[in-house]
């Protein structure tokens, strides 16, 4: 346990009874607690890390070129290891196990993201395509292959111009009846594929998202497996074009794809949603179009639990390097003449780590719950059409949240390390370079608050699928503003809360205790609420006024994202309280809930002006909460060592000496 020279004893926190005795961390237990059910895919992960360190001093020392083959090359030799193959059906020689795919990917992410946004294209995207879109043919064709990285792949769905808006690509997959082939064509060059991970170099088969045309109709975007490469050069009517340098993420061989007139047979289509006959006639069990279409796409959600994931594990590294060269770096004769002060000992220091550190907790519970629910959906286990909609909404508010809370994580980290964290060698470097783009793939972060709200607004309705963002105007514009209200309830919140706390109706929110669960998610809870209800009376109003429902729409964007934010981050301090909540008395309970109450208030804190504005907090009781916030932080000051020792980031990775020094008790 890390020492240090914080007092063993501090104030009483607000509204408790005798005195507050400081917890111990015992830290294997508080990392099983993290690691959860899946410790030995974690362990395993932590493992292979271990034996292929030398690749985060490589991503800075190999050409270009070099390093791409030597990330192949160890994608290649970890799939061996079975790691990588978790989630693909065990007669493939997978591991039949969706959620230890989740955590081993999650895992990785404490080592060089070159390698893990690799493996996600690999395994994720390309191999979750086929895995999911497709149907036996297609899994007997390639999966095993693709299992072992002997079959390299790419995911050719963003074009150059199109990216969020997926249902408008480019790209043309026409059904030529007297071969029975697909004909693929980049139509314009803005419909050429972009970004594409793999594409500039390994991958020999791309899975194309296209609009089909049956007949002369259009059919919507479907995927097909098309060849790119053979014996290593492109295949006739593909062309392929490197994006080159990169902001980060330089081991992956990012590309530009163009397809002209390129033939694949009927069977090429990935057809578990739809088909197309010899004879031309296209057969889907889902009538709708738009609903097809978010089925399908529904079916790779897998890939946002992921980023938002590794967004979270790439925190935990920033915390370590950032808490540990704190705990060593001295800075200032503020306390003693004889020696200088240690920097996480500063109120300032523990205020810029402690709420991130606090926060990253928070977010390892509440995508613990998505990374379930998504096995359970994906097992089969719960499976229904309003179970799925669910899940599609919070895996997109959480990788928005955890990649944002990322790249601020990092940031901040970084800063706090000073001269020394702006060295290569020490980690922040690669980790603010290479996760800076977590938030604008598998979804722009905002367009996927704009699913959440479409969410919360059509209350998973079974419209919800066939529903654009104008569409969704006009559904919320149709309803009576009591329905929704109805539905959000919150002209019956209060009533609610004083079931649960002190006050009443009007002093609810003046004599709860600030370290009282039940006190922190009720005012998170009136926030969404309230802000949810907000959006859907200005939604109607424009269209009451005769105002076209996109303008309505671009007129309460801003509202709409603020409902999503504040739905979002009550779901993460529910995950973080229910977790604290069913741990048995003893330190570890304190620990967490000492970091919960901080995220808790420290959320409150900075929007505090919107609680104010709305009456539910004095500025009395706004100062109170910064001074708790305060007291909290110097109540983990002593734990904050073994808090970030518990992530269990190897050692190897965190590559610091500078910052971290030699491994070991860190001492004042």
């Amino acid at each position: 346990m890390a020492t240090d020279t914080a007092p063993p004893q501090a104030p009483a926190p607000e509204g408790a009874e005798g005195v507050y005795v400081q917890p111990e961390v015992d830290v294997p237990a508080l990392q099983a607690l993290l690691d959860g059910r899946y410790a030995e895919v974690r362990n395993l992960v932590r493992s292979n890390l271990d034996d292929y360190a030398s690749v985060l001093e490589e991503a800075e020392t190999l050409s270009r070129a070099d390093f791409r083959e030597r990330v192949k090359e160890i994608v290649v030799e970890m799939a061996a290891t079975g790691q990588t193959g978790m989630g693909f059906p065990q007669e493939y020689g997978g591991g039949g196990d969706i959620g230890a795919s989740v955590a081993a990917f999650e895992t990785l992410a404490f080592g060089d993201l070159s390698v893990l946004v690799k493996v996600g294209v690999q395994f994720g995207l390309f191999g979750g395509a086929i895995l999911q879109l497709g149907t036996k043919a297609h899994h007997d064709a390639y999966l095993a292959r693709l299992v072992t990285g002997e079959l390299m792949g790419c995911f050719a769905m963003t074009e150059s111009g199109h990216g969020s808006n997926v249902q408008a690509l480019g790209t043309v997959a026409t059904y030529d009846l007297a071969t029975q082939e697909f004909v693929i064509t980049t139509t314009t060059d803005e419909a050429r594929k972009d970004y594409i991970g793999n594409a500039a170099e390994h991958a020999d088969v791309a899975v194309v998202f296209a609009q089909l045309e049956v007949g002369g109709t259009s059919e919507g975007v479907h995927a097909f497996v098309v060849p790119i490469r053979e014996g290593g050069a492109a295949c006739p009517g593909v062309r392929i074009e490197d994006d080159g340098l990169k902001m980060g993420l330089n081991g992956v061989d990012n590309g530009r794809l163009w397809f002209d007139q390129v033939r694949v047979p009927r069977t090429a289509l990935l057809n578990r949603f739809a088909d197309v006959t010899p004879s031309g006639v296209y057969e889907s069990e889902i009538e709708n179009p738009n609903k097809r279409f978010f089925t399908m796409l529904g079916t790779l959600v897998q890939g946002r639990v992921c980023v938002g994931g590794a967004g979270i594990n790439a925190s935990k590294v920033a915390l370590a390097i950032a808490t540990k060269y704190a705990l060593r770096r001295r800075q200032f004769e503020a306390s003693s003449e004889d020696e200088e002060e240690l920097i996480l000992d500063y109120g300032m220091h523990q205020r810029r780590l402690f709420p991130l550190l606090a926060d990253t907790y928070a977010l390892h519970f509440a995508q613990e719950v998505v990374a379930s629910r998504l096995h359970d959906v994906f097992s089969g286990i719960t499976d229904d059409e309003h179970t799925r909609r669910e899940l599609e909404s919070r895996a997109a508010g959480t990788k928005a949240y955890g990649t944002w809370h990322a790249t601020r994580t990092i940031q901040e980290c970084r800063e706090a390390c000073g001269g020394a964290g702006y060295l290569a060698i020490n980690r922040f470097t690669a980790l603010k370079a290479d996760t800076d783009v977590f938030t604008t793939f598998e979804g722009d972060n905002h367009v996927l608050l704009q699913l959440v709200a479409k969410g919360l607004l059509t209350d998973y309705s079974s419209d919800f699928s066939d529903l654009d963002q104008f569409g969704m105007v006009k559904f919320v514009a149709g309803l009576a503003v009591e329905t929704v209200l109805e539905r959000t309830a919150v002209h019956k919140l209060l009533e609610r809360i004083k079931d649960v706390l002190p006050g009443g109706d009007d002093g609810w929110d003046q004599e709860a205790g600030l370290l009282d669960p039940d006190y922190q998610l009720a005012m998170l809870r009136f926030r969404e609420e309230h802000m949810l209800g907000g959006v859907a009376r200005r939604l109607k109003r424009g269209i009451d006024q005769g105002m076209n429902p996109g303008v309505v729409f671009s007129r309460v964007q801003d509202h709409v994202i603020g409902a999503a934010r504040a739905h979002v981050e009550r779901l993460v301090l529910e995950a973080f309280v229910d977790k604290a909540r069913d741990l048995p008395e003893g330190d570890l309970k304190v620990a967490l809930n000492l970091l919960c109450d901080l995220h808790a208030l420290a959320t409150i804190e900075a929007d505090r002006a919107w609680f104010m504005e709305h009456g539910r907090l004095t500025s009395q009781r706004s100062k109170a909460i910064s001074r708790e916030v305060s007291s909290l932080c110097r109540k983990i000051r002593p734990l904050a060592g073994d808090l970030v020792d518990a992530f269990g980031v190897p050692d190897a990775m965190l590559r610091s000496p500078e910052l971290v020094g030699p491994v070991g008790p860190v001492t004042p």
